[in-house]
């Protein structure tokens, strides 16, 4: 008698099959991992840009306001230099 794994059907081994399908499942779970790997990265990236937009939309309205004041200060001594 010969072990389950060396049986043949129509030419493939037991053996065979069950090397194929643990590689297939193998593949499958490494695929799937890496996926949701690059998914979490890609949201965490987002996250990081959208923060980031804000800060420098803040740090912007910072700076328009600075000039402003400045260009009203200006302003203020060009009319005294005129009088």
């Amino acid at each position: 008698m010969t072990a389950i794994e060396h049986r043949e059907l129509k030419g493939i081994t037991i053996k065979n099959l069950v090397v194929t399908i643990v590689s297939t499942a193998s593949i499958v779970v490494s695929v799937t991992t890496s996926y949701f790997q690059l998914r979490n990265d890609i949201h965490d990236i987002k996250t990081t840009q959208e923060s980031q937009a804000r800060v420098n939309e803040i740090r912007l309205k910072v700076l328009e306001s600075n000039v402003a004041m400045l260009q009203e200060q200006v302003n203020e001594f060009k009319n005294q230099l005129k009088h």
